[in-house]
């Protein structure tokens, strides 16, 4: 996978791609799924979610540029596998997933797995995790409409870099944004971002 589908296709942070060959992506799958858990393309992981494809984890990644001091806030658990990329590139994760299934399932995962600095919530990933603000990076794993939630940008320090898929003209992009200014990155498909709930 690493050699495959990241590193021939662009990726070249080298503490992502060792995070992406550390971490045991069939263990973020259903069990019937594991045989294609490196697939190159996303996988149901149930409750009408997917587990991202490898590329677009390791790219979200990337586009943080983590050095490993950070405290990162993800939205969006889903499996956990990101957050526990994620854990592999910095100091501590807080992600928050809005399905409380999704959420033990992942919760147990990383657990069992031994990744300590990753605190798993549930709740309504668009308002953040404000108790543990300022975040020194954040990255939203669905698609958030005209752009993040006005909750996220308040809680990351200045200079700190928001990843998020954002509708345009019709079509998903996922942005980095860094202080106001937008760059746009790649197409993309994600499920869409639910606000308000739990």
């Amino acid at each position: 996978m690493v050699e495959r589908q990241l590193r021939r296709r662009g990726i070249d942070d080298e503490r992502v791609l060792t995070a992406m060959a550390e971490v045991p992506r069939e263990k973020f799958v259903p069990r019937e799924m594991s045989d294609r858990a490196y697939a190159d393309g996303a996988l149901p992981i149930g409750e009408d979610q997917t587990i991202s494809q490898p590329w677009i984890v390791a790219r979200m990644v990337v586009l943080l540029e983590l050095e490993g001091p950070e405290r990162v806030l993800e939205v969006g658990t889903g499996s956990g596998y990101g957050a526990a990329v994620l854990s592999r590139c910095c100091s501590h994760v807080v992600t928050v997933e809005r399905i409380p299934a999704l959420s033990e399932r992942a919760r147990g995962a990383l657990a069992g797995l031994g990744y300590r600095n990753v605190e798993v919530r549930t709740g309504n990933g668009a308002a953040g995790a404000a108790d543990r603000a300022p975040f020194d990076a954040i990255v939203v794993t669905a698609a958030a409409g005209k752009g993040p939630p006005e909750a996220l940008s308040e809680q990351l320090v200045p200079g700190g870099a928001l990843v998020c898929p954002v509708e345009r003209e019709g079509d998903e992009r996922l942005v980095r944004i860094r202080d106001g200014q937008v760059e746009h990155i790649a197409a993309v498909r994600f499920v869409p971002l639910v606000e308000g709930g739990p």
